[in-house]
């Protein structure tokens, strides 16, 4: 190979060309690190950097664009709905949506279950009328010996009864007995200014007592003659004796204080008190107490079953008696259910241990 000869001339030529491409080089090996620091800025546009990028001698470096203020303080007060908004527009399927986001803002965040008791925008809730007695610790020893007696001897003579007789007999003696206690019923009426009410206990009694074979059967029933009950503990009460304590009376169950001297009121007009055999009057007074208690075994599961027993029997006897002293005047037969125009409803323990006929929780009265 021929070496190359350069004349004087050419030789600061070919000096310029060399230096040009060493210049070169050496700019892009400078411009390496600035690639790479603005291709990581790229990666992460969360934060907030910023990169000068050299610019061509002569010329002014670009400002960089200032931060929003206000954008900057909305996402700092608000990073849940920034980051809400963010999972939206990237397309998650799991990020809230407005109601969500609404719901949780006046309901919570479902963190803490909702109580509608505590919740201030609810109506209070309805007073309950509470029973009155202040005697109740008395009252429930007077229960449980009450109780004690109907588990060891009504209920098993109730049981074996209901074993023994049949059924339509069973209905007869029912009928009976509250075909005896009409006669009581319609002079209460009468004293509580309800003549119209006397007048069919009247009319009850004499059709069920001769076409109905002494109240065995009950034909009255046939002929729409209502089935009312009345007593003097009621007679009282309509009176204006309304607001009387609770009291439970050995043998005799549920009464009111009122109702105590409504019982002495009703006994001189009881029917069976004027029947001279003793051995006569004792048999019918103790089948009426069994008939009763027979009506009663239907609740007996709920009685069972009841937290408190002493409890459950009183509201009810005190709710039941209200109604039949003031919630029947005050109401129609035609805005009544079945079961509450029906005054010898079994199911509604009116009186647990009736003894006396025509009282306030026997079957006549």
């Amino acid at each position: 190979m021929t070496p190359l000869r350069l004349t004087r001339a050419a030789a600061p030529l070919v000096l310029l060309l060399l230096a040009a491409c060493a210049g070169g080089t050496a700019a892009r090996k400078a411009d390496a690190p600035v690639a790479a620091a603005v291709a990581a800025e790229a990666a992460t546009p969360s934060e907030a950097a910023t990169v000068t990028v050299p610019t061509p001698a002569g010329s002014e470096p670009a400002a960089a664009s200032a931060p929003d203020p206000a954008a900057a303080e909305a996402a700092a007060q608000s990073p849940a709905a920034a980051t809400t908004d963010e999972a939206a527009a990237a397309g998650d399927p799991l990020a809230p949506t407005q109601a969500e986001q609404d719901y949780a803002a006046l309901y919570g965040n479902g963190q803490d279950p909702y109580n509608p008791v505590a919740d201030p925008s609810l109506p209070s809730p309805a007073d309950l009328p509470s029973s009155y007695d202040p005697w109740e610790p008395l009252n429930r020893r007077v229960h449980a010996f009450n109780n004690v007696v109907d588990r060891t001897i009504a209920r098993p003579l109730a049981q074996a009864y209901v074993a023994v007789v049949p059924r339509p007999v069973r209905l007869g003696v029912g009928n009976f007995f509250n075909n005896l206690g009409q006669p009581v019923s319609a002079l209460n009426a009468l004293l509580q200014g309800r003549p119209g009410q006397a007048g069919l206990s009247l009319a009850r009694f004499t059709v069920n007592s001769t076409l109905g074979l002494a109240g065995i059967f009950d034909p009255a029933t046939k002929f729409n003659i209502p089935n009312r009950s009345e007593d003097f503990g009621q007679t009282l009460g309509v009176w204006g004796w309304k607001k009387s304590r609770y009291v439970e009376l050995p043998l005799f169950g549920p009464r009111t204080v009122r109702d105590v001297f409504g019982l002495v009121g009703d006994s001189p007009m009881a029917p069976l008190q004027y029947v001279e055999q003793d051995k006569t009057r004792v048999f019918l007074q103790g089948l009426q107490l069994v008939d009763v208690r027979t009506q009663l075994m239907a609740v007996d599961s709920m009685r069972e079953g009841a937290a408190d027993e002493y409890a459950l029997f009183r509201d009810a006897w005190m709710q039941r008696r209200a109604y039949q002293i003031f919630g029947d005047r005050e109401r129609s037969d035609e805005e009544l259910p079945d079961y509450l125009q029906d005054d010898t409803d079994p199911y509604v323990p009116v009186d647990v241990m009736p003894v006396v006929p025509g009282g306030p929780g026997g079957p006549g009265g």
